[in-house]
């Protein structure tokens, strides 16, 4: 390799670089790693990649996100030094009632809100697809949509994931005509290598990509969605496709240990948690005069900030369009300081002691990535379809799998959802409303560091984000962040979840003899994370061990 030198003029001291020069990128799956090179190395950016990731991602993970799905954009634009949240959230249909997953008694009917079409809201990627490219993209299209096109025509290869997931859901794949044939071999679960190929999705994607978001929610695409959905007993209207639009919005900023930390704003409760959470820490760091993350006092104080932040996010948080929220003051340092009040160095706090929620995890099988250009230009992008599979079906002559999105909205006060979370009046369902979610695409910065990160996980996702950006603010390289162990509490169940190996034997029963109550689960989470390192240029990308996904750091190549 010849050795390249830049002579400067005497005198100039060379400042640390104001963008990357080169462009990395961490997906969970290979295809769509690849999809966004592609469209990178054909003169697109980072917003052009987010296309071109979503798409793929909707091809070749079925079982965590799709064209039936939504989800959170965070997006920051290097030109104008803009960050903003793309909200892609499902809507609830227009039909829908406070009332529809009970029954005559009153009674939580909680197969509808996960299987079949009546768990399906109105779905927000294709319209996010489109945004993006007129907004913020370079590219048509018509150019970022055709590796999803290809891959949805040529197929993908059967994954140990994709056999693990499909068999969680394989009975409800079966039932579904659309979905037996598309995701299923002769009604079975398929082998490793068998390949998937969605001809209806290649075409429904040919169509978004020659007429836009129109060619999603009007014309003969929505009317074929809306029929499917009512024949299988679903409640869609073609009002409800005509009438979706994504929404800019502000995201949350909280600031930690010289770090700005942005984050995802309601009907995401990522940013308001995770700021939450930081300020109780920050507060408790202080006291402790100096404080490890990963020392029995560090876990526990963190746990402690955990709890008290999902309690709240079960009585105050959702759709900002519909429920007015007291953000300001829950993300305030004076509040944390009030909170902070009633933690114990030395002993648990029990749930059911603090105020009562008059009041459900999410999808853990939600999808994200993260994505850098070389012209400094960022996206972090959390998106589901919910359960595995979502709804469990494909409507005919679309290749759309539906989602089942509205299980996160609380079906009755108190009660919890698939994955154990509870909500109050706040996120119940009403027509239009989105419900609340646990998405956290998040960026951490300083003036050393850009970081873009994010993971599914369902109710996990806001304590997995804030272990990374606390691992983040310690300086560790960004395979750390995805790869450390991880430690949740969220209220109810009052418990402390943690992976094998965080705890050794007697960082356990000192947490046990607080009064916590510990459970160690296997790996969860799927984190993709990116790092730029500003003073020395470098820039890192990380795809979790614990999934099949990949990262890359490259200089595109000149269209």
């Amino acid at each position: 390799m010849a050795l390249v030198l830049v002579l400067l003029p005497v005198g100039l001291v060379q400042a640390a670089p104001t963008a990357p020069g080169q462009a990395a990128i961490a997906t969970a799956h290979p295809m769509a790693t690849a999809a966004g090179r592609e469209v990178l190395e054909a003169g697109g950016n980072a917003f052009d990649a987010a296309v071109a990731i979503t798409a793929t991602l909707a091809v070749v993970e079925p079982y965590s996100s799709g064209l039936g799905g939504g989800g959170f954009y965070l997006l920051h634009d290097a030109a104008s030094g803009r960050d903003v949240m793309l909200d892609a959230r499902e809507r609830a249909p227009g039909q829908a009632s406070r009332d529809m997953y009970l029954d005559d008694e009153g009674n939580p009917q909680p197969d509808l809100s996960v299987d079949g079409p009546l768990a399906a809201g109105i779905p927000g990627i294709p319209a996010a697809l489109d945004h993006l490219a007129e907004e913020f993209g370079r590219l048509p299209l018509s150019t970022t949509l055709d590796p999803a096109i290809r891959a949805a025509r040529d197929g993908f290869q059967v994954t140990e994931m994709y056999r693990r997931l499909a068999g969680f859901r394989e009975e409800l794949l079966a039932d579904d005509p659309g979905s037996r044939t598309i995701f299923l071999d002769e009604g079975k679960l398929p082998a490793l290598g068998h390949v998937i190929r969605q001809p209806d999705l290649a075409e429904t994607l040919e169509r978004i990509a020659i007429e836009g978001r129109d060619g999603f929610y009007q014309g003969e695409l929505a009317g074929r969605l809306v029929d499917g959905v009512r024949k299988a007993g679903g409640i869609w209207c073609r009002s409800d496709l005509a009438g979706y639009r994504v929404v800019e919005r502000e995201p949350v900023v909280s600031r930690f240990r010289g770090f700005e930390v942005v984050s995802a704003a309601p009907p995401s409760s990522g940013g308001v948690a995770i700021a939450q959470i930081l300020n109780t820490y920050g507060v408790l760091e202080r006291r402790a005069g100096e404080l490890d993350d990963l020392s029995v006092l560090g876990l526990h104080y963190r746990v402690e900030a955990m709890r008290r932040a999902y309690r709240d996010r079960a009585e105050y948080l959702g759709d900002p369009d519909y429920v007015d929220m007291p953000l300001e003051r829950l993300t305030s340092d004076h509040y944390a300081a009030g909170l902070a009040v009633g933690i114990s160095p030395t002993d648990a706090t029990r749930s059911a002691s603090l105020a009562p929620v008059v009041t459900e995890p999410e999808g853990p099988h939600t999808t994200h990535f993260s994505v850098m250009d070389g012209e400094g230009n960022y996206v972090a992008a959390t998106l589901s379809i919910n359960y595995p599979f979502g709804a469990g079906v494909t409507v005919p002559g679309t290749g759309v799998l539906l989602n089942d999105e509205m299980d996160d909205f609380s079906q009755k006060p108190g009660v919890p959802n698939v994955y154990g979370l509870v909500g109050a009046e706040a996120n119940a369902v009403q027509p239009g409303k989105r419900p609340l979610s646990s998405m956290s695409p998040t960026f951490v910065r300083s003036d050393e560091l850009v970081g873009v990160l994010g993971t599914p996980g369902g109710s996990r996702i806001i304590t997995m984000v804030l272990g990374g950006v606390l691992a983040a603010t310690r300086g560790e390289p960004v395979d750390q962040w995805v790869a450390g162990p991880r430690i949740h509490h969220q209220y109810l169940p009052d418990r402390i979840e943690v992976e094998p190996g965080l705890l050794d034997a007697d960082q356990r029963a000192e947490l046990e003899l607080m009064g916590h109550r510990i459970e160690v689960n296997d790996g969860f989470g799927n984190m993709q994370a990116v790092a730029w390192w500003r003073e020395d240029g470098r820039l890192e990308a990380a795809s979790d061990p614990r999934g099949e996904g990949q990262a890359a750091v490259f200089a595109p190549k000149a269209p």
